[in-house]
């Protein structure tokens, strides 16, 4: 009975042991891989703590200026050729309703005052119209 004992308690020891054993192993490299971040995260403090030169500065702000500009003037081209855009839709619109090559009715035919499917179109959109004649 004693020796049953002992065994169990002997057992239950080692198996403390074992488990104390895989659990230092496990905070060992977990203590490793935290010191190896933060040697990573001293490393870009230490980068952008980093002096800046009056030169590097100056030229940053000079291309921060530059591409300020070239985004204003970017964006007035593109406002300009925007309103172009929709000024020649609507010059064709309306130059395809009124064409001049178009031939004048004959007296004998009535004149058509629909203009088909143009008159049903959206913003944007133009429609060929057929000449009468």
């Amino acid at each position: 009975m004693l020796t049953d004992q002992d065994e169990e308690r002997e057992a239950t020891w080692r198996e403390r042991a074992l488990n104390a054993e895989d659990a230092l192993k496990a905070a060992h490299s977990e203590i490793l891989a935290q010191r190896s971040r933060i040697g990573e995260l001293r490393g870009q403090i230490r980068d952008l703590k980093a002096e800046w030169t009056e030169e590097a500065i100056q030229r940053i702000t000079t291309e921060n200026t530059t591409l300020k500009q070239r985004v204003r003037q970017l964006t007035a081209d593109n406002r300009t050729f925007d309103e172009r855009l929709k000024a020649a839709r609507s010059n064709l619109r309306f130059q395809t309703v009124a064409s001049p090559t178009s031939k004048p009715a004959s007296p004998n035919r009535e004149r058509r005052t629909d203009h088909g499917p143009l008159s049903r179109s959206r913003p944007g959109e133009t429609h060929a119209v057929t000449a009468l004649g």
